[in-house]
């Protein structure tokens, strides 16, 4: 018997539990692999300027600082939108 046919109910469907474990899985290695990826950022001290482009807005008065990384957020968006388009 396959593995497949093995984790079939009785109605042809996948079973839920199937479907739980499966799910699961992938959290979890989802998880690893950000945890890994922020482990690298934060030992190699950030991602090579990104984030501090021309346009993002940077703004200090006294002892408080604003910052918002339009142009990052934009580019980041655009580099995963190709990604996406590429891989569909």
């Amino acid at each position: 018997m396959r593995c497949s046919e093995r984790l079939r109910s009785r109605w042809g469907r996948w079973s839920l539990r199937a479907q739980m474990n499966d799910l699961g899985k992938l959290l979890f290695i989802i998880g690893i692999v950000l945890v890994v990826l922020g482990a690298v950022i934060w030992k190699t001290g950030g991602l090579g300027g990104l984030g501090r482009l021309p346009g993002d807005i940077t703004v200090q008065k006294g002892h408080s600082t604003f910052y918002f990384p339009i142009v990052t957020c934009l580019l980041l968006s655009a580099m995963l939108s190709l990604l996406a388009w590429l891989f569909r």
